[in-house]
């Protein structure tokens, strides 16, 4: 009696949360946590928790088609999983190899174009991983619809370290100057680099942490974070709902800031140099939403009007004109 009245519950939550969605964010990132927990729960072994949670990983594409993402990266092995004991490595090995096949094949992975690529220290993880990454990667490296990676042996840390390294190497033997070390340069020397800066992760598992993940491409973009208690096979379309709608909530928020920001630094501009105050707006308003541009806009006029009456009301001159003879 209670599961189908919670069934429809759900289904119009969904509906509701769907309503409350705009355009949302272009790329997600996801720490998929808790599937060793969601196996001792059921009673399970670790290998079983991770079945269920490649099944969950299935859905968010299926999510992220019909919201119009473009672009998803879902945190699979880190470097610290290397120290887990090889009764559960490897069977996670096992499962990670069999997903990319399968999804290499699937028709649904053609048919949207979907472009698979891994991130991550390729090179540690076992030849038979190895060869299902590059059989995924070759089976769609001509497709733009959408862009999944899948994150494997990474470490955020790691990847910064690494490319530092590998641009002093490069100063170093006179082959990049050092005026020229700028964040393209590091960009080039990432993990295979995702191809859009992050605008949301998403953590199950209810840890409040982002665990060295992405760090150049999330921190650096200001991304919104969303933590959830599910552990990652419980995850729903409900959750993932949320996590969207909380990016929402912080994009505003950041646009509203930016607006305030770009209206005060105009309106002081503007105090001192109406030219200067002008061509700043121009660029300003290349970066702002349509409200944000409106209210630079009003800003400007409004210094232009105050310039114009002091020049015909100059300050300092109170004396009233003679009177005429």
């Amino acid at each position: 009696m209670y599961a189908p009245l919670a069934r429809r519950f759900r289904r119009s939550y969904e509906r509701l949360l769907r309503r409350e969605i705009g355009d949302g964010p272009d790329h997600v990132a996801i720490i998929q946590d808790g599937n060793r927990r969601y196996a001792r729960k059921q009673g399970e072994d670790a290998p079983e928790g991770h079945r269920e949670g490649a099944n969950t990983s299935e859905q968010v594409l299926n999510w992220c088609e019909e919201l119009g993402i473009d672009e998803l990266t879902l945190y699979a092995f880190s470097t610290e999983n290397f120290e887990r004991p090889p009764e559960e490595r490897e069977p996670l090995f096992d499962i990670i190899e069999d997903k990319l096949y399968e999804l290499a094949d699937s028709d649904r992975v053609h048919d949207n174009a979907v472009c698979i690529r891994a991130i991550g220290e390729i090179e540690r993880l076992p030849e038979r991983v190895r060869e299902a990454i590059e059989y995924a990667e070759s089976q769609t490296a001509g497709y733009e619809g959408f862009r999944l990676n899948v994150a494997l042996a990474y470490g955020g840390r790691n990847e910064l370290l690494r490319a530092a390294r590998d641009v002093a190497t490069a100063v170093d033997n006179g082959d990049l100057a050092v005026d020229d070390v700028d964040p393209e340069a590091i960009e080039q020397r990432l993990y295979r680099q995702p191809v859009r800066d992050v605008d949301l992760i998403i953590r199950t598992g209810g840890d409040e942490r982002t665990s060295n993940f992405l760090p150049w491409h999330a921190n650096g973009n200001e991304a919104a974070v969303y933590f959830c208690a599910p552990y990652w096979p419980e995850f729903s379309k409900v959750d993932f709902l949320r996590g969207i709608r909380t990016y929402e909530s912080r994009e505003e928020s950041w646009q509203r800031t930016k607006i305030d920001r770009a209206v005060a630094l105009v309106g002081a501009v503007g105090r001192l140099e109406l030219d200067e105050a002008a061509a700043l707006a121009g660029r300003l308003r290349k970066k702002l939403p349509q409200a944000g541009r409106r209210r630079v806009a009003d800003e400007l006029e409004t210094e232009e009007l105050e310039a114009d009456e002091a020049a015909f009301d100059p300050p300092g001159d109170d004396t009233p004109p003679e009177p005429a003879d």
